[in-house]
């Protein structure tokens, strides 16, 4: 795994010109527009001709137990955080008091692959049989999209119509064997003589489901799943996990681009990670599929999504902590001591994570896009700020930045009022201006 940390990357750097761009317009809109009263000038007359969106605050807890079987030093554990992505943006990291291991250190760092984020948290030595938990919540604002805007009649696209950065969720890989025969086999029985792209995901999407799904209840009976390759979930069915790298098969056998997300969404008990999917549809973007319920499109509220898999983390799996005959499984963290290792049980003891919907409210659509925004913006200075060493006034200003979020989020839970969120929001954002480094 590779890591960069030269700070906000370049689509960031795009995000927040474009912010900066519309905060702008903003202004010139309405030009009372101020830290201090932000609310009343979002309360515009325009509010009343634009469509209406959902905004929607959601937040995922972990329970990450390590054990370590020798005496160590200092080490890191690098754990996926949610990603800047299209329709969420994160807000705030969290580390709660009953953490118990030793923390000298941590930070939100960009991923080498340029999509993805971690935390990378530097934990001091550990004795041999000692145990520690990491317990935190990573928080994050979401735009739903129910996708109801998708072309109709989308034809299967030529690999030479395809964007360029699409194609490399095309490939062949350890769990995701797009030149299997018998799944291209299998993958043009379901397309049949259809050109419908979309018809063919919905189709994809109810078939990883059901196929021999007597046999997926067995093995769910007996606590007894086996590698989660593509094939494999062909043969007997799987988890999530198998079913997103046979839906991934699938499409790509059909010269459509599509990709595993590690996500956690709203089932409502304690989990170790959700796995999805997304396949390009050209001329509009991903779309969303969800591998356990069969559905495509899938709204995007239901969800967190943790890490987009790129074809070099199926190439990278491991065994699953629960299951010991399960694998096939991307990985959600690295730790770089090979005498520390992740404890889990059964998600009731050791290591366990949860999504929880903490806040949803209606807006139009200028709102929650200023909204959006203006989170983004926020983030992008936290995440900066967050691993530095700051002292006197600028860590005092980093301190009620902080602050200013945490009661964004908690006006936005008690009130569903999203123009209190933007008024704490880009209070905070002041917070963050006035530090000089």
């Amino acid at each position: 795994m590779k890591l960069h940390t030269d700070g906000i990357n370049h689509t960031s750097k795009k995000i927040l010109t474009t912010s900066i761009i519309i905060l702008f317009l903003l202004v010139v809109i309405s030009p009372i527009v101020s830290s201090e009263n932000v609310p009343n000038a979002i309360l515009s007359p325009i509010d009343s001709i634009v469509d209406e969106k959902e905004l929607h605050l959601l937040r995922t807890e972990h329970y990450l137990f390590v054990n370590a079987t020798e005496n160590v030093d200092e080490f890191h554990i690098h754990f996926i955080f949610p990603p800047d992505y299209e329709y969420q943006v994160p807000i705030l990291l969290e580390i709660f008091n009953d953490t118990t291991a030793n923390i000298s250190h941590y930070q939100i760092e960009d991923d080498a692959d340029g999509l993805n984020k971690l935390i990378n948290f530097t934990i001091n030595d550990m004795q041999k049989d000692e145990s520690a938990l990491l317990h935190f919540t990573c928080w994050v604002l979401v735009k739903n999209h129910d996708f109801s805007d998708l072309p109709k009649d989308v034809k299967f696209p030529r690999r030479w119509q395809l964007p360029e950065e699409t194609k490399t969720w095309l490939a062949s890989t350890k769990v995701v064997q797009k030149r299997s025969i018998l799944i291209r086999h299998k993958a043009r029985q379901i397309r049949g003589i259809r050109s419908d792209l979309l018809e063919f995901a919905n189709d994809v999407a109810r078939y990883i489901k059901w196929h021999r799904f007597g046999l997926f209840l067995l093995q769910l009976r007996l606590g007894v799943f086996f590698s989660q390759d593509a094939k494999t979930t062909l043969f007997i069915n799987g988890e999530n996990v198998g079913r997103s790298h046979l839906a991934s098969a699938f499409f790509r056998s059909q010269n459509i681009p599509a990709r595993v997300l590690l996500a956690h969404n709203d089932q409502g008990f304690w989990t170790q990670m959700h796995y999805m999917v997304e396949y390009y549809v050209p001329d509009y973007g991903w779309v969303l599929l969800d591998s356990t319920k069969g559905e495509t499109p899938y709204e995007t509220k239901r969800q967190i999504i943790n890490r987009i898999c790129f074809p070099e983390d199926e190439d990278d799996t491991k065994t699953d902590y629960i299951f010991p005959f399960m694998t096939g499984e991307e990985r959600w963290l690295w730790i770089d001591n090979d005498h520390v290792s992740p404890y889990y049980v059964d998600c009731d003891e050791g290591s366990k994570s949860q999504m929880f919907s903490e806040s949803e409210v209606t807006t139009d659509s200028f709102t929650a896009d200023y909204a959006f925004l203006l989170t983004q913006m926020v983030f992008h200075q936290y995440e900066q700020y967050l691993g530095m060493n700051l002292t006197g006034e600028n860590q005092d200003h980093f301190q009620n930045a902080t602050i200013y979020q945490k009661q964004a989020m908690e006006k936005l839970i008690e009130t569903d009022d999203v123009n209190d969120y933007i008024y704490y929001m880009d209070s905070a954002f002041d917070e963050y201006k006035e530090i000089e480094l």
